[in-house]
């Protein structure tokens, strides 16, 4: 695991935006709204939280 603030920083928003990226692609299909769509939402979810409070870290430690 990453240690650095600041590397925590950029893993946290990349992996938020690729689970944003990802849930829309998803949700484009709606035809086909199953488990895993609304798994990837939730989680989607998660990681922008997790991604917000990283961000508020990395502030409050500059």
């Amino acid at each position: 695991m990453i240690k650095s603030d600041k590397g925590q920083f950029i893993i946290f928003i990349i992996t938020a935006i690729l689970f944003v990226i990802n849930s829309f692609l998803h949700l484009l299909n709606l035809g086909a709204v199953d488990f895993i769509t609304i798994l990837f939402y939730f989680i989607m979810v998660l990681a922008v939280f997790n991604a917000g409070m990283t961000t508020e870290k990395y502030m409050q430690n500059k």
